[in-house]
């Protein structure tokens, strides 16, 4: 990132004041102490990153960002890739899971091209900040140029504190598209973790036994090739990872600066959220795991960023769908903390300690 976006990432702490508070008032709410679990903790983590004792999610927003990847050249995707620009098509005409969940959660989905390889018409609704049209073969050379992964991250930042500034928005979801990601995402988290391709590889789009097989095989190849430095994130980003995924990290970084939650959906938005956590550790506080991937990356990464997912439901499709469950969870928490009454309240008895 350049020294002015930078001097721009001025990520703030936790506010323990305002946690404090909440935790004070969820435990003299009419229950019994830790009755509802989790959701009282996700109540008062959630004050602790907006500031706001009561927190609101009135405004929840979805940016699902696609993007694609010259690997798929190399047969590692079960679908070909004019899939992804098929698919913004069907995001932004409303017929996608992520928009089913998206409504039922009373969210709004942003589309953004972010690298789709098809001149796509415009449309209301459409966010273009694409640099190129897809990647380049990373099993032959680097993915982008140093230049090209630095300038995506920093359209996502901008596109957020853009959005932002014209509509504040409560609580953003990662979601993405692209026919190939999920092997640039194992590429990037095997280069973040400085692990085995083996170990972060799965099926993806539905790969037979033989097909997984050659995708290691060629995520291998990338990273024997291009040798990207673990130390260095922008490096990983730029020599095996995607237009999408940097966006996805710039959002990331930005509305952590705006103390804006970031709920993340499966593996890519998780490898997206942990490149930004590497660029800037103090993203960490604001980051919230939707659910848990059958991909076997996206434990890996829950577990390097020490997060528990909210959901298991054997999830896999992306979009962004995973964090439009999660908005409904993370909505019932805050009301919670809002419209309970506490014991005094009531004028309900409390249990003896």
């Amino acid at each position: 990132m350049t020294n002015e976006l930078l001097s721009l990432l001025e990520i703030p702490a936790i506010d323990e004041k305002a946690r404090s508070e909440a935790k004070r008032r969820v435990d003299s709410l009419t229950k019994p102490l830790g009755s509802l679990g989790r959701l009282e903790d996700l109540g008062v983590a959630l004050a602790g990153m907006t500031g706001r004792v009561t927190p609101t999610l009135e405004r929840k927003v979805i940016f699902t960002v696609a993007g694609d990847h010259g690997v798929v050249r190399e047969g590692v995707s079960a679908f070909p890739q004019e899939v992804t620009a098929q698919m913004v098509l069907n995001f932004l005409r409303g017929g996608a899971a992520i928009n089913v969940l998206a409504r039922a959660a009373s969210a709004e989905v942003l589309v953004v091209d972010a690298g789709v390889a098809a001149d796509l018409p415009k449309a209301d609704g459409l966010i273009r900040v694409k640099l190129k049209a897809g990647t380049e073969n990373m099993a032959q050379g680097p993915a982008m140029s140093p230049g090209e992964a630095q300038g995506i991250v920093e359209e996502g930042f901008r596109l957020f504190k853009r959005i932002h500034a014209a509509r504040a928005i409560d609580v953003v979801g990662l979601g993405e598209m692209g026919i190939g990601n999920t092997t640039a995402s194992a590429a990037l988290a095997a280069a973040l973790l400085n692990v085995e391709a083996s170990l972060v590889s799965g099926r993806g789009t539905g790969l037979t036994d033989g097909q997984l097989s050659k995708k290691i095989q060629v995520i291998d190849q990338a990273l024997k090739l291009n040798r990207p430095d673990s130390k260095d994130p922008m490096d990983c980003l730029a020599k095996v990872g995607g237009f999408e995924i940097g966006c996805l990290a710039g959002i990331t970084l930005a509305a952590a600066s705006a103390r804006v939650p970031v709920v993340m959906d499966g593996f890519i938005s998780t490898v997206a959220a942990f490149l930004a956590y590497r660029i800037s550790p103090a993203v960490k506080p604001f980051l919230i795991a939707a659910h848990r991937s059958v991909e076997p990356g996206h434990s890996l990464l829950l577990n390097a960023l020490e997060l528990r997912p909210l959901l298991e439901l054997q999830m896999r499709l992306g979009e962004g769908t995973g964090a439009a469950l999660a908005f409904q969870i993370l909505e019932a928490s805050v009301r919670i903390l809002s419209e309970m009454a506490t014991f005094s309240e009531a004028q309900v008895s409390e249990g003896t300690p």
